[in-house]
Formats: C-alpha cells, structure tokens, sequence
C-alpha cells in the first residue's frame, strides 16, 4: 500500500484506539505497549509488502527495521518482563506483605460499634436497587430518558444510605440531554420507607454531567485522561455525595507494587459530576466523608495473597493456609470508620472461620481476630433453616455488637426480593439464631435463645448483666403476632422494660406497686428487654 494512504489510516486506528481504549502510559502497564505493538505491526504489513503484482515482493526499507526491532522490545516489555518480575513463584513474599502489618486484636466487640436496633442495617444493595426503581418509575418522562446507576453506601452526616446517580439510558438519550442527568437517589439503609429523588441542591437543578454513562468528554474516565491523568492508574468509580448533598466521582488512584502487578492505592481523585472539576488527594489529606478509598477488589487479592503465601510459594500442602470466606462486607466501626469486613478459615473449611478481619478502607490498616465462629455463609444457611418452611432467602450479614456478642444481621426475603422478616444469628456459635416479623422482635427471639444457651460462646465474656430490685411504676400487654408481651417502667430506672409471658408466668398478673426483681442486659436501647423476671409479692405471706 502507498505509504501516503498508510499512514493517515494508522494515524486514525491510533487515536480510535487511544481514544477508546484509554491507555495508561506507565511503567507496569501494557495497554499502551499493546496498542504501539498493534500499530508497528500496521505499518510494516501496509507498506513493507507489495502486493500490487502476483507475487508479494518484500520491501523493507531501514525505517521498517528499526520497527521490527521496537516490536521486539515491546514484546519482550508485554510477555518476558511480567514473568520475571511479576510472577508469585518468583515473589511470593511481596504478595503476602502487600496488605501491610495485620494487627492481632483481642475482642471484635470492642471493634465493632455498639449500636441501636433502628440504626440497624435493613436495606441491601438489592432491594435498594428495588426501591429506587419504584421511585424512577414513578415519573414516566425521567424514567423513559434515565436510568439507575449502581448503588454505593456510605455516611452522609451521621446516617447510613444508598446512593446511585441517574445514567443515561443510551447513546440518543445522551445527544439528547447531554447537559447531564437530573439527579440521583438516596435509599435509607436503615429505613426502606426513606426513599427520596434527589434534583435540586441549593436552590439550583442537578445535572449529572460527568458519568461513565455518558460519551466522548463526558465520560468521566475519558475526562481524567485528557486532562491530565494518561500517565496514572486509576480505579473503581464510586459515586459519592460529600454531607452537603454535592456529588462526585471518587476514583482511587494507584501503582504497581510488584512488577506489572501488585495494584496498591496511593490516593484518590475526585471528578466534581456536575462541573467536571478535578481535585486530588493523598490517603492522608482526602476529606472526611470519602468513605472508600481502597478498592474493594485490591483488598480481596491482598488478603488472599496474605492468607495464600503464609509459607511461601510451595506450600502445596497447604499448611496454615487461609482464605477469605465471602466477598467483603462494608460495616463501621466504633470509631465511626468504615471498614472491609471478612471472616478468614482454613483452606478447604468453608463452614467454620478462624477469626475474622477488618480492613480500614481509607488507610488499609488491617485487624485480624482469632476467635473462630460461624462464615458468613453457614449463618445464611442456620437463619433460612429457621423458616425453611417459607423458603425465604438471607441477605449478606452484617456484623453487630449486640450486648457486647458479635451478632450477625440479616434480613430474610421472599422471591421478590422484600424483606419479610428479621434474623440474629451470634458469630461464635451459628446454632443461636433468633428471628422476628420486627427488629424488635428479633433482638427479644435473639436474646432468648442466647441466655437459655448459657452464654457458651465465649464463657471468659464479662457479663454485661444488670439486676434490679423495684417496684413497678406501670405496666400495659400488647400482643403481636400470638404472643403476649408486657410493657412496664419501675421508679429507680429511666428506661422501658419488655418481657413476654413466656419469660415468666408472673408477668400478666403483676400489677403497679409490685415489687419486683428482674435482670437485663444494658445496652443503648431506650426499651430494654429482660432476662429474667421475678415478682417479689407472689407467693409471699
């Protein structure tokens, strides 16, 4: 082929791949050097052969030579380098102290914030999905030219949500309102009545401009590489609004630790989703309510690999070997932090855990716990083999403090993805399962079943226990699905007590002026339920 047509065709295929494929030119990366490799091979084809006759006459020229030897290089950058510098057999012990120091805590409690039974997580991604759909579909004409993006949770002031931004449901629907998207959807994770449409912020209208559903510069990742960010490593999207309600684009921005592998974060870029304005940060300097700044699959790898080399490469008999049970679960902490949560268990038992881990998701600070307990699965399994008549289905659990036990949560749905009803299944013993039509029935079923157990969790566990002797300053039944269960405040405690006829057969015939016993487990519920119930005026003379 005449080189004068050569060319300009190259040219193009080189800016539509460029262009699309969004290379990144740095070391440790060969996007960039497979597209050079692709474009040379274009070059030496198109004009170092004429074809133009019978035969094919190989012309080439020393420009054509100093191509095939960059081709050579490129090939040995793509295919020989990575296996030298990057493979596990070569370096195992980089792999397995990607993830840092993993800090030996003592209790998971302490780790995981106390917390009260309407602040309990209720909402998964799942139904959140659901409820934003409703709420979309409830205005035909934004529901026909939007559509919703993938939901990320996070704290917005002191409260728990989903949030998913509008996408643009296709190429047309973009040309058509390409100013941007009219808002995003906010889904309570504790309340699934709290669903709201998001469209205007200080008086003015939101437009989501900057997407990954939208095209050439307003494709939010085409928009960093233009402007700046060709030569970085940039990862996992989320959309996250700051507490004012203002949304962005949070992008982790990283490099390559082992050779061509090893993605380990270096901090974050945030792409303003209306104007397009670009701020960057260090891990230590992001803002407060960033809540992800380790991607979510990086910290699976560096576990796996951390639990995977404990005794190097070959270690084919798999001695002291750990591995992650489930994907990782976002919880906060104590601290008010957000955390990557996962139980760890030996490799080829996946129904027990050996501890369990927590990964700060902005410093990656990582906290193992080796107290063994149930995996996340084997508490799906004992909370559904609780109803298994209704066939309902577990959410993912999350982790809780619930009187100082480590408690899984989870909600049990039908097949349609609603909630149902409720279940508390303890970490340390997944046989203790309680469930309810309410949270507060669960936690009353939970606690019941955890004390007719004896605490045999973990008998070392101080007991949070309380008893107290009072007299009975009111008392008022209610039943809820068949079951009696008594209302009552005393005159030396500021808070509601609950227990059900089935605690104590004294409970319906006490009245106000008894004098009673009772003991409790004090928590940051203000009605508590008790223990044990005794009235002192009942079979006395």
């Amino acid at each position: 082929m005449n080189k004068y047509i050569a060319i300009p065709i190259i040219a193009l295929f080189g800016f539509l791949l460029f262009y699309f494929g969004l290379p990144v030119i740095s070391y440790g990366f060969i996007g960039f050097a497979v597209i050079l490799l692709f474009l040379i091979a274009l070059a030496i084809l198109f004009t170092g052969f004429d074809v133009s006759g019978k035969k094919v006459i190989v012309k080439l020229s020393p420009v054509h030579k100093i191509l095939m030897a960059a081709a050579v290089v490129l090939i040995i950058y793509i295919v020989i380098l990575p296996l030298f510098t990057s493979l596990p057999m070569f370096r195992s012990e980089s792999y397995r102290n990607l993830i840092g120091k993993v800090h030996s805590g003592k209790e998971m409690s302490n780790h995981i914030a106390p917390i009260s039974i309407n602040k309990v997580r209720v909402v998964d991604e799942e139904l959140a999905h659901l409820l934003g759909e409703k709420i979309l579909g409830s205005d035909p004409a934004l529901g026909s030219k939007s559509e919703l993006g993938e939901f990320f949770i996070q704290k917005v002031g002191d409260e728990l949500y989903w949030v998913a931004p509008l996408l643009h449901s296709g190429f047309f629907k973009w040309l058509n309102n390409s100013d941007g998207t009219e808002g995003y959807v906010m889904v309570s994770a504790t309340n699934e009545r709290d669903v709201k449409l998001v469209q205007n912020l200080d008086g003015k209208d939101l437009k989501i401009k900057y997407q990954p559903g939208a095209y050439f510069g307003s494709y939010v990742e085409r928009h960093l590489y233009f402007n700046g960010y060709a030569t970085a490593g940039l990862a996992d999207f989320n959309f996250e609004i700051n507490d004012q309600g203002k949304p962005y684009w949070v992008a982790t921005k990283y490099e390559k630790e082992i050779g061509f592998s090893g993605n380990d974060a270096t901090g974050i870029v945030l792409v303003d989703a209306q104007t397009g304005a670009i701020e960057e940060y260090t891990i230590a300097n992001a803002p407060k309510w960033v809540d992800r700044i380790q991607p979510i699959s990086f910290i699976i790898d560096q576990l796996s690999d951390w639990g995977e080399y404990v005794h190097g490469y070959w270690n084919f008999s798999n001695e002291n070997k750990l591995m992650i049970t489930e994907d990782l679960t976002l919880v906060y902490g104590e601290d008010g932090r957000s955390y990557w949560y996962t139980g760890v268990s030996s490799v080829g038992k996946e129904e027990s855990a050996v501890g369990f881990v927590l990964v700060d998701t902005r410093t990656k600070e990582a906290t193992m716990y080796n107290q063994s307990g149930a995996t996340e699965y084997a508490a799906q399994r004992s909370a559904e083999g609780k109803v298994q008549e209704k066939g309902y289905k577990a959410s993912l659990p999350i982790p809780y403090n619930i009187n100082d036990i480590p408690t899984y949560v989870m909600t049990l749905k039908d097949g349609g993805g609603l909630v149902k009803m409720y279940a508390m299944v303890a970490i340390g013993d997944y046989t203790i399962v309680g469930v309810g039509n309410t949270m507060r029935e669960t936690l009353m079923s939970y606690k019941n079943v955890y004390n007719m157990a004896g605490n045999r969790i973990n008998p070392s566990d101080k007991d949070n226990r309380k008893t107290l002797k009072a007299v009975v300053g009111r008392i008022h039944s209610d039943i809820k699905n068949g079951n009696s269960f008594y209302y009552f405040t005393v005159s030396s405690y500021p808070k509601i007590f609950i227990g059900s006829s089935q605690l104590s057969n004294e409970l319906p015939v006490t009245v106000v002026g008894d004098s009673i016993n009772i003991s409790f487990d004090e928590d940051n519920e203000e009605v508590i339920d008790v223990s044990t119930f005794d009235n002192l005026m009942i079979g006395k003379k």
